[in-house]
């Protein structure tokens, strides 16, 4: 399946069925060349401020995404995971143009290869406007593989030395944080195929074990084992 193609069809019919938002549409969808052009055409129609204009802000974000590897493999991964997983998502174009957590995630892809080559300015910047406009907070220096589903995104953070796998959920409200003042490895690490349901608050160099789920409103602060479910606070194994 070319997921490009298939974007570019669905628009077409979201056109038909929603003419005024043609010039929308046809701007950040229909006149691009491919995938990487049009999200980086719909972060900077969101990112723009004072600081900087939109066109700027695109030709950073395409710079970056054409200089680093796998973030076209990463972007994909996430649309169709989100596709997959997300019962409200219809269609490949709905997390580009609608999803805030889509948006986010690929913000800090952009962000993360800033910060990997030593831009910590301009990686922070992306990281304080990707939190401002769609209210996921990211940093730059997480690890996070292709393939995840940030759901509606509000109030998500993800410190510094969190490491995510492919296949991870995670909902709003989820804090993936320190503990105190801690320095070095300080976050958690989430394995493939991990759930962490709404408000859940994960601390410290733990890890959360492949398939495992938080229950919403969770506190974990300790290694939660494979394929287990914990719920509470703290959390316990149920």
């Amino acid at each position: 399946m070319n997921i490009w193609n298939e974007i570019q069809n669905e628009v077409k019919l979201r056109i038909e069925a929603e003419p005024s938002l043609e010039p929308y549409l046809n701007q950040l969808i229909l006149s691009q060349d491919n995938l990487i052009n049009s999200v980086a055409s719909v972060l900077a129609s969101k990112l723009s401020s004072d600081a900087l204009s939109s066109d700027k802000i695109k030709e950073f974000i395409l710079d970056v995404y054409h200089k680093c590897d796998h973030i076209e493999e990463d972007l994909i991964n996430d649309i169709v995971f989100f596709k997959d997983h997300d019962p409200a998502c219809k269609y490949f174009s709905t997390p580009i143009l609608f999803y805030k957590g889509f948006q986010g995630l690929a913000t800090y892809r952009a962000a993360h290869c800033l910060w990997n080559n030593d831009r910590h300015t301009m990686a922070l910047f992306f990281q304080n406007r990707a939190s401002e406009v769609f209210g996921v907070d990211i940093h730059p220096a997480a690890e996070i593989k292709g393939g995840v589903m940030i759901d509606h995104a509000t109030g998500v953070v993800i410190g510094e030395t969190s490491k995510i796998d492919e296949n991870v959920s995670i909902y709003q409200g989820v804090t993936l944080g320190g503990k105190g003042f801690e320095i070095g490895d300080r976050h958690p690490k989430i394995k493939s195929g991990v759930s962490i349901f709404a408000s859940s608050t994960v601390l410290g160099n733990i890890t959360i074990g492949k398939n495992a789920k938080v229950a919403a409103g969770s506190l974990v602060l300790k290694d939660v084992e494979a394929e287990t479910t914990v719920a509470g606070i703290p959390a316990k194994k149920l």
